[in-house]
């Protein structure tokens, strides 16, 4: 398969949906920027995947990454970021999404499962996002970050070169 037939457009996502529906498989669905990809987000993303049959990512367009980490991010533009986590063997699709919630994509989704980091609980995740998640039906799991990765941690160990 080419990677890039993996790159799902947010307006073919709902019958990207319809038709793995209809396949009975759980989809687990996650979210995030993606920016320098590092141990921590594969072993992230390779975590979520065990979760079900297919592993669906909702990456940020780079306008909502400039609004979400700062006028200086991304560091790859969004095509780019896009075309690495699709090469990834435990990703299934990307969807590249405009807004920096993730509320009408989880709609569009809807995850049997959606995996969020170890910063979050189910109590500070975005509540509508939250809604649009069980409202389809869906479970929402909370799985830890490898201690010590982080885009912007390696950003910082760059810069001191």
């Amino acid at each position: 398969m080419n990677f890039r037939d993996k790159i799902i457009p947010f307006e073919k996502l709902p019958d990207w949906r319809k038709q793995f529906r209809v396949s009975g498989k759980k989809l687990v669905v996650t979210n995030g920027v993606f920016d320098i990809l590092h141990l921590g987000h594969v072993t992230y993303l390779e975590t979520a995947r065990n979760f079900g049959d297919a592993l669906l990512v909702g990456m940020n367009g780079d306008a909502a990454v400039r609004e979400l980490k700062g006028p200086t991010r991304p560091v790859n533009s969004e095509n780019d970021r896009a075309g690495i986590l699709a090469a990834l063997e435990s990703i299934s699709a990307v969807c590249i999404v405009a807004e920096k919630t993730m509320t009408r994509f989880l709609a569009a989704a809807q995850p049997d499962i959606y995996v969020k980091g170890g910063d979050y609980t189910l109590e500070t995740l975005n509540q509508d996002e939250r809604r649009a998640v069980e409202s389809a039906g869906g479970k929402i799991k909370i799985i830890p970050f490898v201690p010590g990765k982080s885009t912007t941690a390696l950003l910082e160990k760059i810069s001191r070169l």
